[in-house]
């Protein structure tokens, strides 16, 4: 397979054709959905369905990665037992950038998380900003779970570490609260302790089906854990597939469709974050290095424009009163049916997020 098919699949598979009816079936969405403070899950669905858009039937949580994820409400047990460590190891590499402070503290790494988790669920019993449950979690455990923050000039627990024992303790996040804000699942349960190998291997499949044909070590990153852990649960009916010459695989459900895609023929403006430029293959998505470093940078990713089955350029939007003004600039010269169609895209984008004015800046 050549990258241009494997795009073409991911199109079609990220539901870029706007075929869904529904948020529900959205396979984005039960793979979980990304979102920040610039609208990104927002977004990602305006780019994938007609009509109006909403999250109110989503759920969010911190979840892969410790980002914050909305997920089909009915998923959600599933996407927690699936964040149950399943041994010392993958606690450690779900610690991402504080593995060592976690190593730092002397004890097992499960046994850091379940302590942290049984100390937020005693004290998320009601809504409480982040900020407050930080303050009274550090309070009730060990020194070595906290750490010094010059940006709030406090001592309070790893944020990394927070992230991840919150969902094992039934606690998500509310949606659209500003500062954050935390709440006690519905009916959570109690404290989630026993791996679910099967629900593990069910993200890593999901992956797969997305943004397959991947690797091993591109399914553990997205899934925020160790390579060697995900060759444990490594789902078991598996294509193998040459892409660009690298074996690459995902489900054999999924192979005929990889086969024969239909054709990418879509125009669609995607936020930051979008599930689609979360694939960990960033150079099969943009060879180019100089245009990657355009796409994904340390700080302040742009969106992305995809156009004839490709990544065809970025874009930012800035917002001044009741205007929003998008700026698109394009890797390489653009038929004007495709400018046309971008920016009917940056109206819809606007009209989501609740400007009544917009006007499209192109930089070539």
């Amino acid at each position: 397979m050549d990258r241009r098919q494997v795009l073409a699949y991911r199109i079609a598979e990220h539901g870029l054709h706007r075929s869904a009816q529904d948020v529900a079936d959205l396979a984005v969405v039960r793979a979980g959905l990304q979102d920040s403070m610039r609208d990104t899950a927002l977004l990602a669905l305006v780019a994938r369905l007609d009509g109006p858009v909403s999250l109110e039937e989503l759920v969010l949580a911190w979840t892969l990665r410790g980002a914050p994820h909305y997920h089909v409400r009915s998923d959600l047990p599933e996407v927690i037992r699936a964040l149950v460590p399943l041994d010392d190891a993958d606690a450690q590499a779900r610690m991402l950038w504080q593995r060592k402070e976690m190593a730092a503290t002397g004890l097992a790494a499960t046994e850091v998380v379940f302590t942290a988790a049984a100390a937020l669920r005693k004290i998320v019993t009601k809504p409480m900003t982040k900020g407050a449950v930080s303050a009274a979690v550090t309070k009730v455990l060990p020194p070595s779970f906290s750490r010094w923050c010059r940006g709030c000039n406090a001592t309070h627990i790893q944020e990394q570490l927070m992230r991840i024992a919150a969902p094992l303790g039934g606690i998500r996040l509310v949606s659209g609260a500003s500062p954050a804000t935390l709440a006690p699942l519905e009916g959570r349960g109690r404290l989630r302790k026993t791996p679910d190998p099967v629900a593990a291997t069910a993200v890593i499949e999901r992956y797969l089906r997305l943004n397959g044909p991947a690797s091993p070590g591109e399914a553990a990153e997205f899934a925020g854990t160790a390579r060697a852990v995900v060759d444990r649960t490594w789902p078991a009916d598996l294509a193998s597939v040459q892409v660009e010459g690298k074996t690459r695989f995902l489900p054999s459900s999924r192979l005929a469709a990889l086969e024969n895609p239909p054709e990418p023929d879509v125009v669609r403006l995607l936020p930051p974050l979008d599930p689609f430029i979360q694939a960990r293959d960033k150079a099969l998505l943009v060879p180019d290095p100089l245009r990657r470093k355009e796409v994904w940078k340390m700080l302040g990713n742009p969106g992305v424009l995809v156009a004839d089955g490709d990544i065809a350029g970025i874009w930012r939007a800035k917002s001044a009163g009741a205007k929003l003004t998008v700026t698109v600039t394009a890797f390489d010269p653009l038929r004007p049916a495709v400018r046309e169609e971008a920016e009917a895209e940056a109206a819809r984008v606007a009209v989501a997020r609740g400007f009544e004015k917009h006007a499209v800046t192109w930089v070539d």
